[in-house]
């Protein structure tokens, strides 16, 4: 008679923890970044100082959409592999859009073609 023992108690993480620890702040949508991205220097506000975001929100990641609590983190953060895929993708060509989206599911403006005659 083989077998697990009946009485063997498996812990199993239902969700995980570094997931639900990501989503804690809100992140801005790919294409909501992409149009910050565009904006020239002159036009990026100097970000304001927040007790409930880390670092007093002072260190901030434009292309990732991230806070962090100082400043050799953030550094760190630019050396690694997530931050430039990111980069390399809102480098590229624009992402898609909401309105993108409603075109694809025909829920957009019809376009039927020009018109032939005027009435």
């Amino acid at each position: 008679m083989g077998g697990k023992c009946p009485h063997r108690k498996v812990k199993k993480r239902r969700l995980s923890h570094k997931t639900a620890r990501r989503t804690k702040f809100l992140v801005k949508g790919d294409d909501a970044v992409y149009e910050a991205l565009k904006k020239p220097e002159e036009e990026r506000r100097p970000l304001p100082v927040d007790e409930d975001l880390p670092g007093m929100g002072q260190y901030y990641c434009l292309h990732c959409d991230r806070y962090f609590p100082n400043v050799a983190t953030r550094d760190k953060h630019f050396k690694t592999k997530r931050h430039k895929k990111r980069m390399k993708q809102m480098m590229g060509p624009a992402p898609h859009t909401q309105l993108d989206a409603e075109l694809a599911a025909g829920m957009g403006m019809p376009d039927n073609g020009p018109k032939l005659m005027p009435m």
